[in-house]
């Protein structure tokens, strides 16, 4: 399922829903994403982090069309704030390399 691009989370309510699976965790003693890590599937940025990322380049794109909307421009402030709070634990667990940098010009990118 992740091969068709579903995320984890995605792989998880599928199996929930169409197999009938309540908990992987219980089947298989170890999370969905740690069988996507074991068969090289996981994706290089965790999943949490790549929605705020989402939200970031959509608030940017709105942002770029209506410079008067300042609500959208302290959303902008406050993703970023949360996308850095995130990097920074993820740095720290060692789920992201220490020299990774969030960048919103270059955040399509990541998405790819």
């Amino acid at each position: 399922m992740r091969k068709e691009g579903n995320a984890p989370s995605k792989v998880g309510l599928i199996l929930r829903d169409s197999y009938g699976i309540p908990d992987v965790r219980t089947v298989l003693k170890k999370r969905i994403t740690e069988v996507l890590a074991a068969k090289k599937l996981r994706h290089e940025l965790p999943e949490d982090l790549l929605g705020l990322i989402r939200k970031d380049l959509s608030l940017h794109k709105h942002f770029q069309l209506n410079r008067q909307d300042m609500s959208a421009k302290r959303g902008i402030l406050l993703t970023e704030s949360k996308i850095n709070r995130l990097l920074k634990y993820y740095k720290r667990t060692g789920r992201v390399p220490e020299s990774w940098k969030y960048d919103p010009d270059k955040a399509g990118m990541y998405l790819g």
